[in-house]
């Protein structure tokens, strides 16, 4: 049975493990609100994962230790496994999905696991490694449906009740269940009043539909930026602690998760993966009525990919109207692009690309400009766009 004191215990124990990442005030990206961020992004792995592991892990018998363990993961929670395994002299072996990030795969590495790529996503990696259990005899070490990670991942709550006082809300990611479960039970039986809100993207929606729906539901399919969290199917635990002590769940779009990956770089100096930025992004979006409150969000990881990154970027630079692209069709003829560029420069736009096209137009001697260019918002995207129409200009 998951208790208090199991989270106090494990507290205890994870103290030479991990590291207690200490709220942060965050400013100019949810102003409505009194926001904190809870950094398990600056965790030892990179994420929240190594605190329901490392306590798992660390509740084995002598003879479960000498068999080795196995795990599946996105990434995060094979590091976790790994780390807490070799920290214990454990031989680890983690089954991974192939989609999961080169970084994270060469971090399970490093932590000195054997890793077993397995093609499709999490669910797909997770039967792998129950064939790998029962072949091999390995323990298996779930990701989230597990009383002793759920306990582990807890200790979070501790946290933060431990370093602010008068908290309204705490908003939790969700994937399978299992970071949520630990705060809202920990952050209940201490504190009933604090809301407990969860957020799912909604490419990934299986917490989401499973409580809607008042059974566990499995999706036919995950698509998300925040590979961390996409999981077909919560745990049996992890749905019945949710719906006992989560009061409420939301979805955010990929676009809404990729600007609070944006504002995390730009306001807090800090990166988040796709799945640690989702409780920023359901804040940011307006989710939840937390006008006036005092609310953490948990980040719960770091580990996204160099290469995923800059597209996310770009992605997040689009939605929040900081670059844009004009589309305008004209007379070919010289003094034009000259024309253009002196408005949106009148106009405070940069000019970043510039692309001639040949293409159907009304007019034989017509051709379509592709103009490219940072802006601050989308006031100044329409004051740029309102201009060029007013000096004559045809926008597509």
């Amino acid at each position: 049975m998951l208790t208090l004191d199991k989270v106090f215990d494990a507290q205890q124990i994870l103290k030479n493990i991990v590291r207690e990442t200490n709220v942060v005030r965050a400013y100019g990206i949810a102003d409505e609100c009194e926001l904190y961020l809870k950094p398990e992004n600056l965790q030892i792995t990179g994420s929240f994962k190594v605190r329901g592991s490392a306590y798992k892990i660390a509740m084995l018998t002598e003879e479960e230790k000498q068999k080795g363990v196995i795990a599946c993961s996105a990434g995060n929670h094979a590091q976790g496994v790994a780390l807490a395994a070799t920290k214990n002299g454990i031989k680890s072996l983690i089954c991974l999905p192939d989609t999961a990030p080169i970084s994270k795969v060469e971090a399970t590495k490093g932590f000195g696991a054997e890793v077993c790529l397995v093609e499709g996503c999490y669910d797909d990696a997770y039967q792998k490694a129950m064939e790998l259990r029962d072949s091999e005899g390995y323990t298996f070490v779930h990701p989230f449906d597990d009383e002793n990670v759920i306990a582990g991942q807890g200790t979070i709550a501790l946290e933060i009740i431990n370093d602010l006082d008068n908290i309204d809300a705490i908003v939790v990611p969700i994937g399978g269940g299992g970071l949520i479960s630990g705060i809202a039970y920990t952050a209940k039986q201490i504190r009933p009043s604090i809301k407990i809100y969860g957020v799912q993207v909604a490419g990934a929606p299986s917490m989401y539909n499973s409580v809607k729906g008042g059974e566990i539901k499995c999706l036919s399919s995950v698509s998300t930026i925040a590979d961390g969290i996409a999981v077909k199917k919560p745990g049996e635990n992890t749905y019945a602690l949710v719906k006992e002590y989560v009061d409420e769940i939301t979805l955010v779009s990929d676009d809404e998760v990729a600007s609070a990956i944006l504002a995390l770089m730009e306001k807090q100096k800090m990166i988040s993966e796709g799945a640690g930025a989702t409780a920023v992004a359901a804040v940011m979006s307006g989710k939840f009525d937390l006008k006036g409150k005092r609310v953490v969000t948990v980040v719960s990881g770091g580990n996204i990919d160099v290469t995923s990154l800059s597209r996310v970027i770009d992605r997040g630079l689009l939605n929040s109207g900081r670059s844009t692209s004009l589309l305008i069709e004209l007379i070919d003829k010289p003094g034009q692009l000259k024309e253009i560029s002196r408005i949106i420069a009148d106009c405070g736009g940069n000019v970043t690309g510039v692309h001639y096209e040949k293409g159907n137009t009304e007019s034989v001697n017509g051709c379509f400009l592709r103009i490219e260019m940072e802006t601050r918002d989308f006031k100044h995207v329409n004051l740029i766009t309102r201009t060029l129409k007013n000096e004559g200009f045809k926008l597509v």
